[in-house]
């Protein structure tokens, strides 16, 4: 009730003015002539109410589009939470930046969670990006929270996922589902170093070794989740092992996608070899190095929404695991959003 007495409030002076022009032009007798000047006259008033009238309603509307964005912006952040800078013996860091300009809102999502099978992290990419995509993340997001946890392989919480975004999407896109997807990859990082992936449609990692970057792509992936049904066996492959100053970079596709005014993509090899010679690797050090980078690339302005995932192995894996992800971290650290 409250919200609808504002919004008439809010009507009342647009209403009069344009009462006042109508007024104006019935009764007021130079609206009448026909004379050059009197044209004039006539339409300056009818210029200066009709100016009136739209920095009236644009207010208004402008402070409930913030006030939407502010919204969600704070709904992004809760729901992709502050990963903690260190897990299980891995420095983490992770940046985001949304494509839709003015807001923290992406359909990008990304999660790292220390279990007793390993830590397992997820990076994925729902189709098309803003606030329409926020509940597809919010679904693919929880479900993965609870998943990793529960299922002894990647498999099963694979086929929990892809159960998961079916309801979401059969609920909230019940005429368009089947044009609805998200792609995804699964990693595993077990306490002695190994890694194993499953990948339905996503860049494969890079591997940071060194001097050396090195894209890891070890088959075909997937299809996207939503497009098609997961076959019937879902084998893990293998990763290799990350071995103590190594660090495994996990991003969306819009992070090789950006392009600059030239219409040049943005050289992500090339930048993530530059970002491993120049020393002992942190994670930080390289979300903040590559963030930058593209933000220059771009002039500001990605076309898509971008995420990055970085886990670096500083020596000080555990023999065994230890049990959930917020208990056994240390140091919080608040996501970047850019």
């Amino acid at each position: 009730m409250i919200r609808v007495r504002g919004r008439v409030r809010s009507l009342g002076l647009p209403i009069a003015w344009g009462a006042a022009a109508v007024a104006f032009k019935l009764l007021c007798p130079l609206a009448q002539e026909t004379s050059l000047q009197a044209r004039i006259v006539t339409s300056a008033v009818f210029f200066a109410v009709g100016t009136a009238l739209i920095l009236q309603v644009r207010h208004p509307l402008m402070r409930e589009l913030r006030q939407v964005r502010r919204v969600a912006g704070a709904a992004q952040r809760a729901l992709l939470r502050p990963l903690p800078s260190r897990i299980d013996g891995l420095d983490v860091a992770a940046a985001q930046v949304s494509a839709e300009r003015g807001a923290a809102v992406g359909g990008d999502l990304y999660e790292v969670v220390a279990t007793e099978h390993g830590v397992r992290a997820v990076m994925g990419d729902v189709r098309g990006h803003g606030i329409g995509a926020f509940g597809t993340v919010a679904a693919v997001l929880g479900c993965f929270r609870e998943a990793a946890h529960d299922e002894q392989d990647l498999d099963g919480v694979l086929r929990r996922l892809d159960r998961a975004l079916a309801r979401h999407l059969r609920q909230e896109h019940p005429a368009g589902a089947a044009e609805e997807f998200v792609t995804l990859l699964l990693v595993e990082i077990r306490p002695d170093g190994e890694m194993l992936a499953l990948n339905c449609g996503h860049p494969w990692p890079y591997l940071l070794s060194g001097v050396r970057a090195e894209q890891l792509a070890p088959g075909d992936p997937h299809p996207p989740l939503g497009l098609f049904p997961l076959p019937a066996v879902l084998p893990t492959v293998g990763l290799g092992y990350l071995a103590p100053e190594d660090a495994l970079f996990l991003y969306t596709d819009g992070a090789q996608d950006a392009r600059d005014a030239r219409g040049r993509f943005f050289p992500l090899g090339s930048a993530l070899t530059s970002v491993a010679g120049d020393g002992p690797l942190s994670s930080q050090g390289v979300v903040g190095r590559i963030s930058a980078s593209l933000l220059h690339h771009t002039r500001g302005e990605p076309p898509d929404d971008i995420a990055l995932l970085v886990l670096t192995n500083s020596g000080g894996m555990p023999s065994g695991a230890r049990g959930t992800a917020r208990s056994t971290t240390t140091c919080p650290q608040p996501t970047t959003h850019l």
